[in-house]
C-alpha cells in the first residue's frame, strides 16, 4: 500500500467507530496510534527527500538557464560580428539548454506540488493522532476510574458484611441477655407479704391437727380397764 493510499485511509478513517466495535478499545487504540506515529515519520521521511530533490532540481534548472541565457548572447555576438553561421550555432546550443531548462522547470513543479501535499497530509495526520492520543487518555482514565470502582464497591460490599455480622452477634448477645434475665427475674425474689402470711397460717393448721392427735392419743389410754 503506497504512502498516500495509507495516510488516505488513516485521516478519513472514523476513530470513535473502529474503537465502538474493537473487543478492546485499549489495545486497538495503542495499535491505531502506533500505525499513526509510524505512518507520520515515513511520510516526513518522504516529504524531506523531495525538498532535497526539488532544491537538486532547482540547482540544475538555475544552471541551465544561465547556459541557455550565455549562449544567447554569444549568437547575438556573432550577429553583431557577422557571422550568422556562428550565430546560428550558438542558437542551437541556447536551444538544447532551453530545452533542458524547460523539462527541469516541469519536474520542479511537479515537486512542489508533492511538497505541498506531504505538508498537508503531514498536518492532517498530526491532527489525527493528537486525537487519538486524546481518546487514549480518556479510555486510560475511564479504566482507571472503572477499577477504582469495583475496587471500593469490593470494599464496600465487605464492609456490608462485616457490619452486618457484627450487628447479628451484638443482637444474638441481648438476646442472651434477656433470657438470662428472665431466668433470673424470680431467683431470690422476696415473697409478696400475702402469700408469707398464708404460710404462717398453714403452719398453725398444721399445729392444731398435731395437737388434736396427740390430745386423741392420751384419751384412748386413760379409757383402759383395770387389771383383776
Amino acid at each position: 500500500m503506497g504512502i498516500f493510499t495509507r495516510v488516505r485511509d488513516i485521516i478519513s478513517s472514523n476513530l470513535n467507530t473502529m474503537l465502538d466495535k474493537a473487543e478492546d478499545p485499549e489495545k486497538m487504540v495503542r495499535l491505531i496510534i502506533r500505525e499513526m506515529e509510524d505512518t507520520l515519520v515515513e511520510i516526513k521521511a518522504s516529504c524531506a527527500q523531495s525538498i532535497a530533490t526539488k532544491k537538486r532540481v532547482q540547482r540544475q534548472l538555475d544552471e541551465m538557464e544561465a547556459r541557455a541565457a550565455e549562449w544567447a548572447g554569444k549568437a547575438q555576438l556573432a550577429v553583431n560580428k557577422g557571422r550568422e553561421d556562428l550565430a546560428r550555432e550558438a542558437l542551437l546550443e541556447k536551444r538544447r539548454y532551453q530545452e533542458r531548462a524547460d523539462a527541469l522547470h516541469r519536474e520542479a513543479s511537479q515537486f512542489d506540488v508533492l511538497v505541498e501535499q506531504y505538508q498537508q497530509d503531514i498536518v492532517q495526520l498530526e491532527e489525527k493522532l493528537a486525537a487519538a492520543r486524546e481518546k487514549q487518555r480518556v479510555l486510560a482514565q475511564r479504566h482507571a476510574h472503572a477499577q477504582e470502582r469495583v475496587k471500593a464497591q469490593g470494599h464496600i460490599r465487605k464492609i456490608d458484611a462485616t457490619q452486618a455480622m457484627t450487628r447479628f452477634d451484638h443482637l444474638e448477645r441481648r438476646v442472651d441477655h434477656m433470657e438470662a434475665e428472665a431466668d433470673l427475674i424470680n431467683y431470690g425474689r422476696k415473697r409478696p407479704l400475702h402469700e408469707e402470711f398464708a404460710a404462717l397460717e398453714g403452719d398453725d393448721e398444721l399445729e392444731r391437727e398435731l395437737a388434736q392427735l396427740k390430745a386423741a392419743a392420751g384419751n384412748a389410754g386413760n379409757e383402759q380397764p383395770p387389771s383383776a
